[in-house]
């Protein structure tokens, strides 16, 4: 939201300094994100009068200029590539020298084409005041010649930039930022009453109103007699200082009374509308030529203002080319409406377009100033383009719904621990527009009507900390007690953090994606019960919130491999959506690799490969389970996995069937094309509120990290096994052998071909030995490995490989 200091001034009697008055406005929640003053770097421009413009000698599009600078020296030669340099035209020139803002650069003297330029006629992209790059700037003939331009443009007033939140719908408008700065004790607030305008004939022009939820109230006044043109001086020059190029007067009118007041309005020529107007929704297919150029498909969700011809307008977003304003307009229509917020977003959104008006209806504007808006933009018309008005038509409610709140006073003090006086309390709430009645400790406060976003006490306080200051609220630190201290960070959150570090640690690169996928994404991940459908998604492929993370993180590889970087280690923790209840929602961890983003780089693996596989992915979710605490002995790892994973290349983790913490492995080809996607790729997904929490026990504490001083012993067996025989049966029967002295149990070899008997395979294991208490001897050495074998032929059924 922009608007300039003497703008402001108009309905702020103030003499603050603008440094003070920018402060102030973020204090109270308005945030001041830039000032900005063009005079200042706007000073070397000139205003300049074309005396001659004639064809360039060596170019058809140039022209060759002789330009009065108004410094009483010999016409200045110009070359211009503009198309409306004319003789008489009168200008902005910038002389050799000059720093030209728009195309960051400092202009010189120049050739070209073989004719000497010394100086530029601008345009106003170039002077950075508007987007209008279509030729050099066209200023009136009396302007005066030599003036400096930003000074007679008016361009000496400041310019701030606020950022609103979107609850302050009521200070999109210069005249609500002034009665927060008024409740500021910054100024005194001008409200002065809006005057009714008497019509002097009926409105020939009926309105009808099809569905009123889209279209609660509207206002329409036909102003007959109207001379349109250029917009006076300073209504142009408030509309250059903030980014608007003028038009002409009727629609500047408009663009002035969604800036000053916020209320958009929207005008038509009356001789280009045909019959009555009607407010509906649109029909299939229907298009409208916009005044942004551009031609738009409706549906049956878009409401529009529509005549006997058909679609004129897009309701609270932007008007019809067929029926704009022109300089040839002579008989005006005004309307002023309420529009449904919702319906605007999402008409707004579906479109593509953001309009000045659609940032104000979807945001909620006073329904009580609907009519004294079309009063005071009819007052405006009179007085710039005379005319005669008609008698008002309104249709449905042009105020709103009543809001009266029981406030007890006490309640500042308890929410916001601050004293304020009953007076201050109620200049404050007075002075933003509030009624207060009662003389406590529970008063009555009416809310105005312009204040949407005002609904309970807690509102209430809020208005009154801001206004009062935030830094006024003291500093208070909470009782500590008797107690000890609690954990600050919940379970869920521990374990999220745990989780990212360990996936970081494995090379992984964390990514956050939407939470909002495709239908088929959705139903391949088992969200096909159409619970997770959004009613009113931002777009057709994110319709349904994700059963799962690994559409995002699948479509997030696949657009790096796109890009040439398909080595890729991806990993994201965050919420998953199993149904559409609270429980539901689960929070979750998962992770693709893709192409030689492989976890094998150092050390011995039995794949002896650096592609990624399933293992890789097996791996990265051991890894997330042991890093939040998974009780890890308990783990059971069942081949197979859901339908998205191979069947034969997957697993399943989990603590007994009942409790399944995740899966791992190679993504289904059907998966893949589902997804868009190539492979090789691999996945994991563990569910984090599934893990069970750790038994707490009286025990005395004992250290984190206990080293011991003795070497390790390491030693390899090979045991061959039937093929059914799982590797992890092998692992788990070499460590129950000794779970104190044996640390450490790794496959790092599979093998089934030459010298090994038909259904059977090789798989050989390092076993890690760490002694505490002395130095092991060979015969110890032996005589542990000696009970590993008993134990793996036990257990297996397995030999020793010779």
């Amino acid at each position: 939201m922009k608007f300039t200091l003497s703008w402001l001034k108009e309905h702020l009697d103030t003499d603050e300094p603008l440094e003070k008055l920018a402060d102030k406005l973020t204090m109270i929640g308005l945030e001041v994100e830039n000032i900005e003053d063009k005079a200042k770097a706007l000073a070397p421009f000139t205003i300049a009068r074309v005396l001659s413009a004639e064809q360039h000698p060596n170019a058809d599009r140039l022209r060759v200029c002789m330009v009065d600078t108004g410094h009483g020296a010999a016409p200045v030669q110009v070359v211009c590539g503009a198309p409306n340099a004319r003789a008489g035209l009168v200008s902005v020139f910038s002389a050799p020298g000059t720093y030209i803002p728009g195309k960051n650069t400092t202009l010189g003297v120049g050739t070209i084409r073989g004719v000497e330029s010394r100086g530029m006629l601008c345009s106003a992209a170039e002077l950075q005041i508007s987007d209008d790059h279509d030729g050099i700037m066209e200023l009136p003939a009396d302007a005066p010649v030599g003036a400096g331009y930003a000074q007679w443009a008016g361009l000496g007033d400041p310019v701030l930039e606020i950022n609103l939140t979107p609850n302050r719908q009521d200070c999109a408008g210069v005249h609500g930022i002034a009665r927060d700065l008024s409740a500021a004790d910054m100024g005194k607030f001008k409200d002065p009453a809006i005057k009714p305008i008497k019509g002097e004939f009926p409105c020939p022009v009926k309105v009808s109103v099809q569905d009123p939820s889209l279209c609660p109230g509207f206002a329409l006044r036909l102003v007959r007699g109207v001379k349109n043109g250029p917009s006076p001086v300073w209504l142009q020059q408030r509309l250059n200082a903030i980014g608007l190029r003028p038009i002409n007067a009727l629609v500047d009118i408009t663009n002035f009374m969604t800036y000053d007041r916020a209320r958009p309005l929207h005008v038509f020529d009356a001789a280009k509308v045909e019959g009555n107007l009607s407010v509906r929704r649109a029909k299939d297919d229907e298009t409208l030529l916009a005044l942004d150029g551009r031609t738009y498909t409706l549906d049956e969700n878009i409401c529009v203002i529509a005549d006997d011809r058909g679609v004129e307008s897009l309701a609270g977003i932007m008007g019809g080319e067929a029926s704009g304003c022109s300089e040839q307009t002579t008989d005006v229509l005004i309307e002023s409406a309420l529009w449904n917020e919702i319906n605007i977003a999402h008409t707004g959104r579906k479109l593509g377009i953001n309009s000045d008006a659609r940032y104000r209806f979807e945001r909620g504007v006073d329904p009580a100033f609907m009519v004294p808006g079309l009063e005071m933009a009819t007052r405006l018309v009179m007085e710039l383009c005379g005319g005669t008005p008609s008698e008002n038509v309104v249709v449905g409610k042009s105020f709103g719904d009543d809001r009266v709140i029981d406030f007890p006073l006490s309640e500042v003090k308890r929410l916001a621990g601050i004293d304020v006086p009953l007076p201050e309390i109620k200049r404050i709430l007075t002075h933003l527009g509030f009624m207060m009645a009662g003389p406590g400790p529970v008063v009555k406060i009416a809310v105005p009507s312009w204040r949407s976003d005002v609904h309970g006490k807690a509102d209430l306080v809020e208005e009154i900390v801001r206004i009062v200051g935030v830094d006024k609220v003291p500093m208070t630190p909470f009782d500590r007690g008797i107690s000890a201290r609690k954990p600050i960070l919940t379970t869920l959150q521990l374990r999220t953090r745990r989780a990212k570090r360990a996936l970081a640690a494995r090379g992984m690169v964390e990514a956050v994606t939407w939470s909002f996928i495709a239908k088929s994404h959705a139903e391949l991940f088992g969200g096909g019960g159409g619970e997770l459908a959004l009613a009113n998604p931002i777009a057709s492929e994110l319709s349904d919130m994700r059963p799962s993370l690994l559409p995002g993180l699948v479509a997030a590889a696949q657009a790096n491999s796109d890009r040439g970087f398909p080595d890729v280690a991806l990993f994201e923790v965050g919420q998953v959506f199993r149904g559409d209840r609270p429980e539901d929602q689960l929070a979750a961890a998962a992770g693709v690799r893709h192409g030689l983003g492989s976890s094998k780089g150092i050390g011995r693996h039995w794949s002896g490969s650096a592609t990624v596989d399933a293992l890789d992915a097996k791996g990265d979710a051991f890894a997330v389970l042991s890093a939040v605490g998974a009780p890890m002995q308990a783990l059971q790892v069942v081949p197979g996995g859901p339908i998205w994973l191979h069947p034969g290349r997957s697993g399943t983790i989990q603590i007994g069937p009942q409790n399944v913490l995740g899966y791992f492995g190679e993504l289904h080809p059907a998966a893949l094309e589902t997804l868009g996607a190539e492979g090789p790729l691999v996945a994991f997904e563990v569910i984090l509120d599934g893990i069970p929490q750790a038994k707490q026990k009286q025990t005395r504490a004992k250290p984190v990290l206990e080293l011991s001083p003795f070497q390790p012993v390491s030693r390899d067996f090979a045991f061959i096994v039937d093929r059914s025989i799982r590797a992890g049966d092998i692992v788990r029967a070499a460590q129950a052998v000794d779970k104190k002295l044996i640390t450490d149990v790794g496959v790092f070899d599979i093998y089934e071909g030459k010298g090994i008997e038909s259904g059977k395979k090789s798989v050989a294991i390092a076993v890690t030995m760490q002694p505490r208490e002395k130095t092991m001897t060979d015969q110890e050495i032996d005589a542990i490995g000696a009970k590993i074998v008993a134990e793996v032929t036990k257990k297996t059924g397995g030999t020793l490989r010779a």
